[in-house]
This record gives structure tokens, C-alpha cells and sequence, in this order.
């Protein structure tokens, strides 16, 4: 039932969660130790941040379903980032358009990406950059599912729209 004119809406992740760790070791190389390193950006050490726990979204899910949230597509952003699990969730002919000036990319992900000297695409393609779960509704039911997410602890917001086209995914 997607359509055109259907908007992303990100569910924050809470840091790398289980993605990229083989990257990130050799980016910090992790075996000559550095986890106990303490970055400004991040408020704790390297390994602090590391180890924080992955976001689970079954909770935020279902309060959208009991809310009567006709939710047209989800995509859990895992290993591939968002490169890889978007487009499975939406159909030919339409593409995710992704602002990405509003996705709010964890800071550990911009220590990554200097650190290692990784380019933006590479960036996406392999983390979550801070957006653990996109669920995708329809524009009339946008912020009705924001207020939903809202009460159900979710600090989630829109980071894009469904769109005509021949990618399923392009960041812009």
C-alpha cells in the first residue's frame, strides 16, 4: 500500500549496536588497546560507548499497531546500514528520499568517519548512523504516529519521503 508522498520516520538507535565492529576495531585499532580513551565528543571512553546496549523497537512498534497506526513498511537499519535494508522494504518504482541534513547522526559515527578517514556513503552503507528503525506511514497519519512514538518514549521524527523513482533509496 506505499504510495508517494508516505514519510520516513526515524526511531533513534543508542549508539553502533552489533554493526560495523570489525571496521570500528581497525579504525581504533581496538587489539593495541584504546578503549579506555576518553573523547570530548562522546562524554565517556571509547569502549563506554561501545558496549552501550542496542535499542530494541518491539515496544514503539506494537504502540503503533494498538494506536491503529497502518504502518506501510518498516526497516530495521542493521549490518548494511541504510544502503542494504531500505530498499528491501519498499516496492519498484518508488524510492526513500533521505534528507540527510536531518538525520541525527551520533557523534560516535562522526569519530568513526574522521578517525578512519571513511567516506560519507561508506558511512551509511555500513552503520546506522544514529537511526536504528525507519518505520514508514502515510502523510496524514505522520503525526499521529509521531505523538504515539512520543508517549511511548521514542524520540522519533520524519527524514524523508517516499518518492517515483528507479533507485529505492537515495540520500540527498
Amino acid at each position: 500500500t506505499m504510495q508517494e508522498g508516505d514519510v520516513l520516520i526515524a526511531l533513534p538507535s543508542s549508539g553502533v549496536h552489533s554493526n560495523g565492529f570489525s571496521l570500528v576495531r581497525k579504525v581504533f585499532q581496538v587489539e593495541k588497546g584504546g578503549l579506555d580513551r576518553r573523547y570530548a565528543d562522546l562524554g565517556q571512553t571509547l569502549g563506554e560507548t561501545l558496549l552501550t546496549p542496542t535499542r530494541i523497537y518491539v515496544k514503539p512498534v506494537l504502540a503503533l499497531l494498538k494506536a491503529g497506526v497502518r504502518i506501510r513498511s518498516i526497516s530495521h537499519i542493521t549490518g548494511g546500514g541504510f544502503y542494504e535494508n531500505i530498499p528491501r522494504s519498499i516496492p519498484d518504482g518508488l524510492c526513500a528520499k533521505i534528507k540527510k541534513d536531518s538525520v541525527r547522526v551520533l557523534p560516535i559515527f562522526d569519530l568513526i568517519a574522521k578517525t578512519g578517514e571513511i567516506p560519507e556513503r561508506d558511512m551509511f552503507n555500513t552503520f546506522n548512523m544514529g537511526v536504528g528503525m525507519i518505520a514508514i506511514v502515510s502523510k496524514e497519519e505522520a503525526d499521529k504516529a509521531l505523538e504515539v512514538l512520543k508517549a511511548a518514549g521514542e524520540d522519533a521524527y520524519i527524514i524523508g519521503e517516499v518518492q517515483a523513482g528507479e533507485k529505492n533509496i537515495e540520500i540527498l
